[in-house]
């Protein structure tokens, strides 16, 4: 899948401003000819992982455009954030079955009190970066966050 930006900029410039942003977002980036190669870390919910492939700094008439793309990505999941989840899915698990076990009922405070935690603690927290917000960043040094 190809990502890619328009700058005002030219290619020169361009360059400049990914290598700033590859340093901000702590990916690395190698300078090659009208481009480079770029390795970038990516967040994708409860994956992480790590995307690389070539950058190109095409010149436009008015500008330059950055075409990023990815020919290998390696992702691995989060796994403390899945060991929350399971934990409330088994609060939840006692919150719904008390009524059909009623030796459950002492038990469902606690399970509802997992099943919130859950949410709290990674749900809630749940976001994506990527390739589309690094060249974001690359546009808007000071809008695009790093991730």
């Amino acid at each position: 899948m190809e990502h890619a930006i328009e700058l005002p900029e030219g290619p020169e410039e361009a360059l400049r401003a990914v290598d700033r942003a590859a340093g901000e977002w702590g990916a690395e980036f190698r300078v090659e000819g009208h481009g480079g190669h770029l390795a970038l870390p990516v967040v994708a919910g409860l994956r992480r992982g790590l995307l690389s492939g070539p950058l190109i700094v095409e010149p436009l008439a008015a500008g330059s455009r950055i075409v990023f793309r990815p020919d290998q990505s390696i992702y691995y999941l989060h796994t403390s954030a899945i060991a929350v989840l399971l934990l409330a899915c088994g609060g939840c698990l006692l919150a719904v079955l008390w009524p059909l076990f009623p030796r459950l009922l002492p038990l469902a405070p606690f399970g509802v009190v997992l099943a919130l935690s859950g949410w709290l603690l990674v749900a809630s927290r749940l976001r994506s970066s990527g390739p589309l917000e690094f060249l974001r960043s690359v546009a808007a040094p000071d809008e695009g966050g790093a991730p």
